[in-house]
């Protein structure tokens, strides 16, 4: 199948959304670290998170999705969640735990993309168990933002709900990303 030439578009409204939520971090960060201004912080991740629905929105419903904006909006959303949780580790240690699950998944998912790419040409969408994995990791830096005296049990189902979550996007991706290897060598 030809590529679009819209695959090739950089200046989009969805990329753009994508660098604003990129900018957004250090403002995060400051607000959580420096200010401790923990709502403010919470609401900035919020903001953050509606950007990223708005853009996905946009890039499907008015054909703007773009080579660019699939690996783009990935990237924004593990910056994001990668500086929320250390920002978390202030106060909450076993927050490494779920760090250490999300840096191994992406680190997973790096190769098998770039594997992807190399033997399809061809760079895929998020699939509905990644954005499931995001959409509870959100929750649960969200519930550790605005909860500042969460009990110690709470925290660690949440922590490990979002581990779970993580665990079981990286296994269906990494079950379709052999598949497409395979299909791409034959």
């Amino acid at each position: 199948m030809p590529e679009s030439p819209k695959n090739k578009q950089i200046l989009t409204i969805p990329n753009l959304l994508s660098m604003f939520r990129i900018l957004l971090i250090p403002l995060i960060v400051w607000l959580y670290c420096g200010r401790q201004d923990y709502p403010l912080a919470a609401w900035v991740l919020l903001l953050s998170g509606a950007t990223d629905i708005a853009d996905g929105f946009i890039a499907r419903r008015f054909h703007m999705v773009s080579d660019l904006g699939k690996v783009l909006d990935p990237i924004a959303d593990k910056l994001t969640q990668t500086a929320a949780l250390i920002c978390l580790l202030t106060r909450f240690p076993a927050i490494w735990w779920l760090l250490g699950v999300l840096v191994m998944k992406e680190t997973v998912m790096a190769v098998m993309g770039l594997l992807v790419i190399r033997q399809t040409g061809a760079v895929y969408s998020a699939a509905w168990h990644g954005k499931l994995a995001t959409c509870v990791l959100y929750a649960v830096i969200l519930a550790h933002i605005v909860w500042y005296a969460i009990p110690q049990p709470v925290s660690a189902v949440l922590v490990l709900a979002g581990a779970a979550s993580i665990l079981l996007s990286l296994v269906l991706y990494t079950i379709a990303d052999l598949r497409r290897i395979r299909a791409g060598r034959s």
